[in-house]
């Protein structure tokens, strides 16, 4: 792989990044829900997470999920329903207040909810077999180039999605002089379900 086929990758890379979608919604919901430090903290789940799925998929893993029906399906629904539990949630508890900034032992938490969005996503494996084998060469070592690969992946992912969080951020207080904190809180919860449907139809396959 040399440095034209790495700057094709990064620009390839970063136009999908930069194409909303799932991760994208989610980190602008919680970063204008929770604040910023919440919004960095699952922005570092959701790189690990995809360095987790891009492991995985130099290993087989992904294209075992990737031709396995049942599988795909599995992770597919799992991914759903896990952001909508993460929805009801701040359903139920908009009523309770909530400290002001989030406490750091919470930041775990939503360190924890996007890696696990990013697990139980089948995309990202995917994107994994049909991006990367197109930069590969194949006289080169592969293992070597598959971890430039990733890592300029992760790299540019958690940049764009660093920048999504800090955006979201900065119009948080805007929202907050004109709507109750039990109102945000509820509002950003329907749009965390739209995110819920919105990967749920993303993944969709067509099968014969």
């Amino acid at each position: 792989m040399g440095e034209n086929s790495l700057s094709a990758f990064a620009l390839t890379v970063t136009l999908i990044e930069l194409t909303p979608g799932p991760n994208m919604g989610y980190l602008a919901v919680l970063a204008a829900s929770a604040g910023r430090r919440a919004g960095f903290a699952a922005t570092a789940g959701v790189a690990f997470g995809l360095l987790g799925v891009g492991i995985a998929s130099s290993l087989g893993l992904a294209a075992i999920v990737a031709t396995s029906t049942s599988l795909y399906e599995t992770l597919r629904w799992g991914g759903a329903l896990y952001l909508l539990w993460l929805a009801w949630q701040g359903w139920r508890d908009a009523p309770q207040e909530i400290a002001k900034p989030v406490e750091a032992t919470a930041h775990t938490k939503f360190f924890l909810r996007g890696l696990i969005t990013n697990l139980l996503n089948p995309k990202a494996g995917v994107f994994y077999l049909s991006i990367f084998p197109t930069f590969v060469d194949e006289a080169r070592p592969l293992p070597l180039q598959t971890a430039i690969l990733l890592t300029a992946y992760v790299t540019i992912a958690t940049a764009i999605h660093s920048a999504v969080v800090i955006s979201a951020n900065a119009i948080r207080p805007s929202i907050e002089k004109r709507a109750s904190t039990m109102l945000i809180r509820r509002i950003m919860s329907v749009l965390l379900a739209i995110v819920a449907a919105w990967l749920f139809y993303t993944t969709r396959r067509t099968y014969s």
